[in-house]
């Protein structure tokens, strides 16, 4: 496979598009948990504190998403390097490490975006629960 400059720079794209979606992310759990540390402060409802521990365990998930996806983004930015100064063998090496930190990042969004959507569930079983 003949791995030109182009080829990595594909990457380029979908990562920053990734990470400006997992700092969305960040950015919207960032303020449930302010909005909830201050609901707690008044109220020091248990329910509230799991809430708070749950989230913890989703931003750390994206603390490592976003950690992995710039990693494989560096690794692109290395891989078009090698191709310039014509280390095909470790251009070629690096690029796949590239792209198999770029699947563990999204497995880790998959994991992230079920854990999330359970918690949603939970919230309108709640919910219903509570009108009846």
């Amino acid at each position: 496979m003949e791995l030109g400059l182009s080829v990595p720079a594909l990457l380029f794209p979908a990562i920053s598009l990734t990470m400006l979606a997992y700092n969305a992310r960040y950015l919207a759990i960032a303020a449930l948990i302010r909005n909830l540390h201050s609901s707690y402060e008044q109220s020091e409802s248990e329910a509230i504190r799991l809430q708070v521990e749950k989230l913890r365990k989703r931003l750390t998930i994206i603390k490592n998403m976003q950690a992995v996806a710039i990693i494989s983004f560096i690794l692109a930015v290395v891989t078009m390097f090698l191709i310039y100064v014509q280390l095909d063998f470790w251009a070629k090496l690096v690029f796949g490490i590239s792209l198999v930190a770029l699947m563990i990042s999204l497995l880790l969004s998959l994991i992230e975006v079920q854990l999330s959507t359970r918690a949603l569930s939970i919230q309108l079983q709640n919910m219903s629960r509570s009108s009846k």
